[in-house]
């Protein structure tokens, strides 16, 4: 019974917490309130919602919670800064969206609030896309992958629902990996003009190849590909030329004293 009434006590805390930051936020964008922050608009804050999304990130590869807790502050102040603004407009507030969520979180959870199983976390990524399109309209359905999304987040995603929806691996761009390579081995040999399209269309294939490849082996490619540019920089660094100047110099000397670029002292 103390168990469950501490639970409780947590959550009204929670809820407190949000609900004076949303009346902190309503009076920054009211009469009396900061001249800055009641121009914004969801435009004039989109670069804002991605730097904060970075730093988040940022701070997860660093394994900084204390930097975590300060970023995830920031990102929820883009959720309510957005909120408050449709709230003003009469579209939507902050509750209408953590109602959606709550929704969506179970619709999507039907192995745990309904009565399918899932035995893996593979089945249930499956299911997840499975009812995420069937809920989606048309004009849904033809847009879903954000075009600001990084590229090779973009291809992951595009390539991980397709094998979600069944589409044979033999298929799909990995099992062609052999050929992109050697397309691409093949014209650096012959010496074909630098950037030329056709040249574009083969880089792009054995990314997208190597993008397969990554999802097969579950791993993120964007994640992957940002850690050996940082053992790349580090390496580097200790084995650049004493004077050695420039962009790439002064980025190898900052990877070498980066945490993230640095073993892990975790257990």
């Amino acid at each position: 019974m103390t168990g469950i009434g501490e639970e409780r006590e947590e959550l009204v805390r929670i809820g407190d917490a949000v609900e004076q930051l949303v009346e902190t936020m309503a009076r920054l964008r009211g009469e009396g309130g900061c001249p800055w922050d009641r121009e914004q608009t969801h435009a004039s804050l989109r670069p804002y919602l991605l730097e904060e999304a970075y730093e988040v990130a940022e701070a997860i590869d660093r394994g900084d919670s204390r930097a975590l807790r300060e970023e995830l502050g920031d990102l929820l102040l883009q959720v309510v800064f957005h909120a408050q603004i449709a709230a003003e407009e009469g579209r939507f507030d902050l509750g209408d969206v953590a109602i959606g969520l709550r929704e969506k979180l179970i619709r999507r959870h039907p192995h745990v609030f309904g009565e399918l199983i899932a035995r893996d976390a593979a089945t249930v990524v499956r299911n997840w896309e499975r009812l995420k399109t069937e809920e989606q309209t048309t004009e849904e359905k033809k847009d879903d992958l954000p075009r600001a999304m990084p590229a090779l987040m973009r291809a992951q995603k595009m390539l991980r629902r397709a094998a979600a929806f069944g589409i044979d691996d033999r298929l799909l761009p990995a099992s062609s990996l052999r050929q992109a390579v050697e397309a691409v081995t093949g014209a650096v040999r012959e010496g074909r003009p630098v950037g030329s399209q056709t040249a574009r269309a083969m880089v792009g294939d054995l990314l997208l190849a190597a993008v397969d490849l990554a999802r097969r082996l579950g791993v993120d490619a964007e994640e992957a590909l940002d850690r050996a540019v940082k053992r790349f920089l580090a390496d580097l660094a200790r084995n650049r030329p004493a004077g050695a100047v420039g962009e790439a110099g002064e980025a190898a000397a900052e990877a070498r004293t980066s945490p993230s670029s640095m073993p892990s002292t975790e257990n």
